[in-house]
Formats: structure tokens, C-alpha cells, sequence
């Protein structure tokens, strides 16, 4: 008998690139590890790395600066940015955003503003989430290193009178994002010039929850010499190989067979969803391609089947 069973047998999974949470109190030195990665591009939304001593840094290491000036404290122009970054050849490999909870604070500030009295139930940070969750999965597509940089926040367990404070985690705002990338890392200052990095939430085997290793050690930046005894170089110091997205053709072939087979807009949705995209135009051109060939598919049915009748 056939089977319905869609399960297959476990192929070995090749180390891709390291996107992560970095957060911490100031000074606990995020953004001086974070740059320590290979050639970023910094998107800086709080305008605190526009210091001679960050913007050498960046220069030194062949990086690229996104400042408030350019637009980093909208969520769209960082997604915008993202997508560049997926789409073009460019020398970069380590994308660093820092804050993030900078442009979704700001954006939950306005919205409750613009709310005003019909601010209810936590309305105020619909637009946010949309906008995190739009940033998380367009970082999805992206061939390079990702580190959101993220201030603390006090994390509290129980309720009422035995409501206590149990530890800091990161002000994402959208508490999801932590489970959906690789690792979340606390930055402390532990010591006069001595800042450590410890594993808050790990998927990765070299980097057990609770461990810990220096960012920086009197005197000495040993971050990126540190995260690399648990993760190979070859990985992250890799080439940046950008998407192909589908073709305006492709498009227009996709919403031409749609005219004809009409496929419920529930199961679009469900393509998409399953594309990681909000679009057909985002898709990539192997997708669009997969799309056109089950509509060309589906299209074909009635007529083979009226010629057997």
C-alpha cells in the first residue's frame, strides 16, 4: 500500500551564517563586538556610532555607515536596506543593527499618539510587530551575519504581590524574535576593562545556555577571536551571494494563470506564507517559477479530462 508518510531521511546540515541578539546595559561593549564581525554595514538608528572611534572602526574594517540621517529610524528604509543587501553584489558580510528597539519604541510612541483615546488592549504596538515581523523574515533571505543589537529590560516571573524580577533579557519588543534566530548573547561589564558575553538562548552546540567567553580583556578585543573557537570562520567570513528575485515576466505570468485557474485568495496566502514573503514580487525567481508550473499544472487538468470523456 502507498504511502502518505511525507517524512525523509535527515540530510547533513551545513553551518550557515551566525544571526543573533546582542543586548546589554550601555557600555557593556554590543556595539564595539558586533563591529568586530567582518566588513558590516552598520545601521545605526540611535545615532550613537557616528564617534570617531566607531566610525574608524568601520573604516578600518572596510564597513559601510546607515545613519539617522539616512533613514535608519524607519522601519521601512531598514527593511528597505535589507533587501539591497539580499538582492546586490556587495563586499559586506556582517549586517549590525543597532537599536533595535530604538525604531520599534519610537514607532509604539507614535502610534499610541496618533491612538489617542482608542488606544486599548495594547493597540499601540500592533503596527510594530508587523513591521518586526516583516524585518525578521526579510533577515530570513539574507546571506550575511546578522546581529540586532537590543538595550535590557527587567524580566519578571509570577503575579501580583509574588510578582518578582528574575534577571534582564533583551527589549525587542516583539519577545518572539529571540525564537527566531540562533542565539541571544548578554553583554556584561564584569571588571574594570573586562566585558564578557554570556549565552542567554542558544540553538547552537558550541554555544551552551549559561556559558560564557570575554569581549573584551584589558585592553584587548578578543570578541571575535573568542566567538570563533566555538564557530568556524569559513562561515561567517564567507561571500555574500545575493538572491535572484522573480522576473516582472515571471510576475505577470504568475497573475495571468490566476485569471484563468482561480485560486482562492486563502490558498495565495498560504504560498506566500510558505515563500516567507508578502508578495509574489518578493519571491525568488526558483519560487515564482515552482508557482507557475503548478498553475500551468492545475490549468491543464480539465482539459485533459475533457478529453477523455
Amino acid at each position: 500500500m502507498a504511502t502518505k508518510l511525507k517524512g525523509r531521511s535527515p540530510e547533513e546540515v551545513t553551518p550557515g551564517r551566525i544571526k543573533g541578539v546582542l543586548f546589554g546595559p550601555p557600555g557593556s561593549g554590543k556595539t564595539w563586538a558586533a563591529l568586530a564581525f567582518p566588513t558590516p554595514f552598520y545601521i545605526d538608528t540611535e545615532g550613537g556610532a557616528d564617534l570617531a572611534h566607531y566610525q574608524k572602526r568601520l573604516k578600518d574594517s572596510g564597513g559601510a555607515y546607515f545613519g539617522p540621517s539616512d533613514g535608519s529610524m524607519d522601519f521601512d528604509e531598514i527593511i528597505a536596506q535589507v533587501d539591497a543587501l539580499a538582492t546586490e553584489k556587495h563586499p559586506y558580510r556582517t549586517l549590525v543593527i543597532d537599536s533595535l528597539s530604538r525604531p520599534f519604541w519610537g514607532l509604539a510612541a507614535r502610534e499610541q499618539e496618533r491612538l489617542g483615546e482608542k488606544d486599548a488592549f495594547g493597540a499601540y504596538k500592533k503596527l510594530p510587530l508587523q513591521k518586526a515581523r516583516r524585518l525578521i523574515s526579510h533577515l530570513d533571505r539574507l546571506d550575511m551575519n546578522v546581529w540586532l543589537i537590543c538595550h535590557e529590560v527587567a524580566v519578571w516571573e509570577g503575579s501580583g504581590g509574588e510578582r518578582r524580577e528574575v534577571g534582564k533579557g533583551p527589549d525587542v519588543g516583539w519577545d518572539k524574535v529571540v525564537y527566531e534566530l540562533h542565539l541571544v548573547l548578554q553583554a556584561k561589564q564584569i571588571g574594570k576593562d573586562i566585558r564578557e558575553a554570556v549565552v542567554w538562548k542558544s540553538r547552537l552546540t558550541g554555544f551552551p545556555t549559561g556559558d560564557r567567553f570575554y569581549l573584551h580583556d584589558k585592553g584587548k578585543d578578543v570578541a571575535y577571536a573568542n566567538f570563533t573557537e566555538r564557530y568556524a570562520r569559513d562561515f561567517i567570513e564567507a561571500e555574500a551571494k545575493p538572491i535572484v528575485l522573480a522576473s516582472a515576466e515571471e510576475v505577470a505570468e504568475i497573475r495571468r494563470l490566476l485569471e484563468i485557474v482561480k485560486v482562492p485568495e486563502e490558498e495565495q496566502a498560504k504560498w506566500l506564507t510558505k515563500a516567507n514573503v508578502e508578495s509574489f514580487e518578493e519571491m525568488t525567481g526558483a519560487q515564482a517559477l515552482a508557482v507557475i508550473a503548478f498553475l500551468d499544472k492545475k490549468m491543464a487538468k480539465p482539459a485533459l479530462a475533457g478529453k477523455g470523456a
